[in-house]
């Protein structure tokens, strides 16, 4: 497929609790209607793995809260240790695995709703850069150099459309009591801050009935898929595919 015509490429970001699953499912059905549709998920779901652990018995609570300790100070002026370092690159080559399957899919005709999406302007939780804070010597520099260099070949692919779905803390910790309170509130502070490299975004209050947050993002679709002014690729984006 002529990298000029590629389906569109829908992203669908906001905190945990904002109705990112219910959301992109919903379009997913909607927009199949006319073409091919492909959900990709581009999180790294650490949190997910570190909330199944600290259900474990025994030794759960503990296990969840030394992980934590050690996330937390990765994101300090010191940067992460060496293990610390391994574990955050691990779950980013992960999303680098997912983004190249979801580009395939785009490839082969699909457009894509995506569930989160890569960006290089704010690091941590809200699917930025894990290595940030890294020195540069040593193995752990070369893990942070490496992760950048990925993360700019995915974010050339910018998308034609992102849907933002707001919600306040309060709401935020209703629909997720599972999850960390301050993981929580630091997402919600990065959300209004990510730009995804100057690609149109729609902002919706997720606060609202389903209904209306469909209605918002299904004619923010629609507008932008009327226009077809989808941005071209560039030869950077074979980069990432």
């Amino acid at each position: 497929m002529n990298k000029t015509t590629l389906p569109p490429l829908i992203a669908v970001i906001g905190c945990d609790g904002s109705g990112k699953s219910t959301v992109t499912e919903a379009l997913r059905a909607w927009l199949e209607e006319r073409q091919p549709v492909q959900i990709c998920h581009l999180g790294k779901q650490s949190g997910n793995i570190g909330r199944r652990i600290a259900r474990l018995p025994l030794l759960g609570g503990k296990l969840d809260k030394s992980i934590h300790a050690k996330a937390r100070k990765a994101q300090t002026d010191k940067g992460p240790g060496l293990l610390a370092a391994l574990v955050i690159y691990a779950f980013s080559m992960r999303r680098v695995r997912r983004f190249r399957r979801m580009m395939r899919l785009r490839r082969e005709g699909n457009a894509i709703i995506a569930d989160r999406f890569p960006q290089l302007g704010v690091p941590g939780p809200m699917d930025g850069l894990g290595l940030a804070s890294a020195g540069r010597s040593g193995l752990v520099g070369l893990l942070a150099r490496s992760e950048r260099r990925r993360y700019e070949a995915m974010v050339v692919n910018r998308p034609d459309l992102v849907i933002r779905l707001n919600v306040s803390l309060d709401v935020a910790v209703a629909r997720k009591p599972d999850h960390r309170l301050s993981s929580l509130a630091r997402k919600i502070a990065d959300v209004p801050r990510l730009t995804f490299e100057g690609a149109p975004i729609v902002e919706i209050d997720a606060e609202q009935p389903l209904a209306e947050v469909l209605m918002l993002a299904k004619a923010a679709i629609e507008e932008r898929l009327d226009r077809n002014e989808a941005p071209a690729s560039s030869p950077l984006q074979e980069r990432a595919a």
